[in-house]
C-alpha cells in the first residue's frame, strides 16, 4: 500500500466520526421541530425525540478529537504543545458533556448537578477549541498549505462565535434576554450551533492536515 493510500485510510475513521456527529445533530433538529433552534441550546434535545442522538454525536466528536490529539504528538514546538494541550481539554470537555445530560428547557435559573457538570464541561470545551485553533494554525497550514485559508476562516469563526456565546449565556443565566430591543428573543441557541459548526469543521480540517503530515513523514523515511 502506498503512503498516500495509508494516509487516506488513517483519516477516514475520525472524519466519519465527525460526519456522523453532524448527521446526528441534523436528525435531532428534524425530529424535534417544537424546540426553538434560535433561542434553545441543542443540549436540551436530549429530552426530546431520539434524544440519545445528542450524546452519541458528542461522543463521536470527542473520539475524533482524541485521535487528532494523539496524532499531533509533541513535535510542533512550544505553541504546538500548548495547542495540543488545549485540544485535549476540548476533547475531555466534550466527552464529559456527552455523559452528563442537560436539564429540560426553562430551567436556567435552577440547574441540577448534571446540568452544572454538562454546562461547565461544554463551555470549557468551547473555550479550549478556539485556543487550540489559534495555536495550531501555523503548524497545520504548514503540513497542508492548501487548507490555510479555510483553517483561518474557521479559526476566526470559532473565536468570534465563542465570544458571542459567552455573552448570550451570561445574559440568559441572569434572567435575560436583555440584549437588544424589549421582547427580543435570545440568540443563544443559534450562536451555539454556529460554534459547534465551526468547531466540528475545524476538527475535520485539522484531521486532513494531520494526514498530510503523516504522509510527509513516511516519504522522508522511504
Amino acid at each position: 500500500m502506498t503512503a498516500t493510500h495509508t494516509g487516506a485510510a488513517g483519516i477516514r475513521a475520525p472524519l466519519a466520526l465527525i460526519g456522523s456527529g453532524v448527521l446526528a445533530m441534523a436528525v435531532l433538529e428534524a425530529l424535534n421541530p417544537e424546540y426553538d433552534l434560535i433561542g434553545e441550546t441543542i443540549s436540551r434535545y436530549v429530552h426530546g425525540t431520539a434524544g440519545w442522538l445528542l450524546p452519541a454525536a458528542l461522543l463521536a466528536a470527542g473520539a475524533a478529537s482524541a485521535v487528532l490529539t494523539v496524532r499531533l504528538g509533541t513535535g510542533a514546538g512550544r505553541a504546538g504543545r500548548a495547542g495540543r494541550a488545549a485540544l485535549a481539554v476540548w476533547t475531555v470537555g466534550i466527552l464529559v458533556a456527552a455523559l452528563f445530560p442537560a436539564d429540560p428547557p426553562g430551567q436556567w435559573g435552577r440547574p441540577s448537578p448534571s446540568e452544572l457538570v454538562h454546562g461547565n464541561a461544554a463551555f470549557l470545551a468551547f473555550a479550549a477549541l478556539p485556543t487550540a485553533a489559534l495555536l495550531l494554525r501555523r503548524a497545520l497550514a504548514g503540513w497542508r498549505p492548501g487548507l490555510r485559508t479555510a483553517l483561518s476562516i474557521l479559526t476566526a469563526a470559532s473565536v468570534t462565535a465563542t465570544a458571542a456565546l459567552a455573552v448570550f449565556l451570561v445574559d440568559v443565566m441572569h434572567g435575560g434576554p436583555s440584549l437588544g430591543p424589549a421582547g427580543a428573543p435570545t440568540l443563544v441557541g443559534l450562536v451555539e450551533r454556529l460554534v459547534i459548526a465551526a468547531d466540528f469543521g475545524w476538527i475535520a480540517l485539522a484531521t486532513v492536515a494531520m494526514g498530510s503530515r503523516q504522509e510527509q513523514g513516511r516519504d522522508r523515511r522511504a
